[in-house]
Parts: C-alpha cells; sequence; structure tokens
C-alpha cells in the first residue's frame, strides 16, 4: 500500500472505556463517552472501542450507546496484567490498529503508538487520599506511561506541569482540554426538580464524593455565613470526604445527567473549592446554567474558569465564605461572563484536538 493508499483510508484507533465500568466512573468516563460520541461521527477516523469482558451494563449514565468490543478478562486483572504482562493486547478484541489510546491512566497493552490520556496526578500530591492498592496501581501506570506513551493528553496546562515533574518528557505532552454538552433547561424543571425537596435559594455543590473535593471546608463555610444552606449532589466516592450532619448540609445522592441543568439553574451559588482538579467538569456546566461560581485559584478549575468565576484559596475557610457572598453580590455579571466561557468549551473541539493527536502519534501530521 502506498502512502497516498494509506491516507486514502480511516485511521484506526483503538479506544479504552473499561473505566466505565469503575463503581465511580466519574468524571474520566464523561470525557472519554463524550469524545467518542464526537470520533464516531468522522469518516477520517475509524474508532474502535474497547473494554474488559463484563457480566453486566455500567450504570445508565455511563453506558456506551455504541458496541464495544470484549478482551477476555475484565478489572481488576486486566490493569494488572495490562502493566505487568503486557496482555492482552487490545489487538485482540480490535484486529490491527494504527494507534492505542488509553483514555484513563492506565496505559492499555498494544503493538501500536499509544496515546494516554492523564487527568490528574492527584495520587503524587496526596496519596492519603487513595488506597494503598490505588496508590501502587496509578504509580505503576505512570511508571509505564513515561516508558511507553507516544504522547500524553493532558486536560488541563495544570496537569502537563505535573505530567512534566512526574518525568514525562514535555515534547510527549499535549494539551486537550475537556468540553461540555449545554442542555438547556426542560420544560418539566419544577417537576424534575420536585423530588429533591429542594429550598427557595441554596449553594450547590456537584462532584463524586471524596477528600480533595473539601466539603468539609465548605460545609465549615457555610456556617460561617449562615444564610444560604448548601446541597451536595454526588455518588458516595472514598475516603472520608464529608462533614457530620449538619441542619445546613443536605446529600441528594446522584443525581441524573438529565436533571442536573434545572439543579444547577435553581442554585443561588455554585461553590467547587476543589483542592486538586485535573480539569473541572462541574465550573463549565454551572455557567452554561448562568449560575454563578466559586472556585479554586491556582488549580485547573482556574483556567476552566477563564476569568468568568470567584476565585479563593480552597485551604481557607473566611476566603470560600468570602467568595460566596461576593458571587452572590455579583450574580448578574458572574451568570453572563459564565455563560461566554461555556460556549467556548465544546467537545467537538476537544474531539478535534485528540485526533490531531492521533495523527501525529500515527506519522501522519502535516
Amino acid at each position: 500500500m502506498t502512502a497516498d493508499d494509506r491516507r486514502s483510508q480511516p485511521l484506526r484507533v483503538a479506544y479504552t472505556l473499561e473505566q466505565c465500568w469503575h463503581p465511580v466512573p466519574g468524571g474520566t468516563a464523561t470525557a472519554a463517552l463524550a469524545v467518542a460520541g464526537e470520533l464516531l461521527d468522522d469518516p477520517s477516523i475509524e474508532l474502535v472501542p474497547v473494554a474488559g469482558r463484563h457480566a453486566r451494563l455500567p450504570r445508565p449514565e455511563y453506558r456506551p450507546t455504541f458496541a464495544v468490543r470484549a478482551l477476555p478478562v475484565a478489572r481488576p486483572l486486566l490493569y494488572e496484567l495490562w502493566l505487568r504482562a503486557r496482555w492482552p493486547k487490545v489487538e485482540g478484541a480490535t484486529g490491527p490498529v494504527d494507534v492505542a489510546h488509553a483514555t484513563g491512566l492506565v496505559p492499555c497493552a498494544s503493538l501500536a503508538p499509544m496515546v494516554v490520556t492523564v487527568h490528574d496526578l492527584a495520587f503524587l500530591h496526596s496519596p492519603q487520599h487513595f488506597s494503598r492498592h490505588g496508590a501502587r496501581l496509578m504509580r505503576r501506570s505512570l511508571d509505564v506511561i513515561r516508558r511507553r506513551a507516544r504522547f500524553v493528553l493532558c486536560s488541563s496546562e495544570a496537569t502537563m506541569s505535573d505530567c512534566e515533574t512526574a518525568g514525562i518528557d514535555v515534547d510527549r505532552l499535549r494539551h486537550v482540554p475537556l468540553g461540555i454538552d449545554v442542555r438547556p433547561v426542560p420544560g418539566d424543571a419544577a417537576d424534575r426538580l420536585a423530588r429533591y425537596d429542594l429550598p427557595e435559594r441554596f449553594a450547590l455543590f456537584v462532584g463524586t464524593l471524596e477528600p480533595r473535593k473539601n466539603l468539609i471546608r465548605l460545609a465549615e463555610a457555610i456556617a460561617r455565613r449562615g444564610d444560604l444552606p448548601l446541597i451536595v449532589a454526588g455518588a458516595q466516592g472514598w475516603g472520608k470526604a464529608t462533614p457530620p450532619a449538619a441542619a445546613h448540609v443536605r446529600f441528594i445522592g446522584f443525581v441524573p445527567a438529565a436533571d442536573l441543568p434545572s439543579l444547577y439553574a435553581a442554585a443561588t451559588v455554585f461553590v467547587y473549592p476543589s483542592e486538586r482538579e485535573g480539569f473541572g467538569l462541574p465550573v463549565l456546566e454551572a455557567m452554561a446554567q448562568g449560575t454563578p461560581v466559586v472556585t479554586s485559584a491556582t488549580t485547573s478549575t482556574e483556567e476552566v474558569a477563564g476569568g468568568a468565576a470567584v476565585l479563593v484559596d480552597p485551604f481557607c475557610v473566611d476566603s470560600i465564605a468570602a467568595g460566596i457572598g461576593e458571587a452572590v453580590e455579583n450574580a448578574g455579571e458572574l451568570a453572563g461572563r459564565g455563560r461566554r466561557r461555556a460556549e467556548t468549551m465544546t467537545w467537538a473541539a476537544t474531539a478535534a484536538a485528540t485526533k490531531a493527536v492521533y495523527l501525529e502519534a500515527a506519522g501522519e501530521s502535516s
């Protein structure tokens, strides 16, 4: 086959989706599925999704709407075999591919040039927030990425800096920001929200409940102000992440994606003072609904906010409390700036940047 013939064929890409079956799939699964949806519509890419063999489907929010080819084993054995034995190779399920894209931190086994998405390296900064097994798995994954990855996709400049510090050559790092689906508030918003029995005014947090989300300090800031209750929406993650039960904090559990636009729009303020993030999709989701946002300075969420949020010191309760007051006072201005910022961040742009890296990895970039 000549070079011209090769360029006329779609680029075949193995695309891992094992994280969709994790107990708490989170933002990594959301991003992988969204980008897959865009790339599957691109005739120049033949995306071949692949995961382990599972007896059950993922939870509905993280269930692929397209065919996923199955390898002979599933997590946790799959991850151990990929790291220790470089087997099973994705080609066993996909056939020959031009590029293999590991969309989570654990690099897959493949004969093709490998692209790996690294959303964050929080386990290096705060290993106490992870199980010993989880931290070991992630450290081994990072070792393999250093040796084998052709390119590493980072959703933020903060993660790029962490990867460089961790020993990944800067010429292999590529900045690929995430995007969002801007979903309008449905016509039956009141009915959707009725099941949550929300107060008229409230501060909102959305995200997996884990230590780095900083909910304990956030609850203290809310108590210190005393004028807005805190509604916490999200699945239980790991570690000691939640404040003790109190009148000013209410947990409503996991909220389906279809209900989130109504929830964001109903909130008086959205507060996301995470200690460390790889990106921070809820910040953009809240902005898209015109909700004023308070989030952390000096981490990736500052990048995501793009000057359209109130920035606070996540380690200072007084700073968080003051930031909430500032956001409420300037709600109108923040709403307009937030909507404009959200409009610039799309999954189509994420997919286009991802495709460019595939072409580079396969040696087809111009």
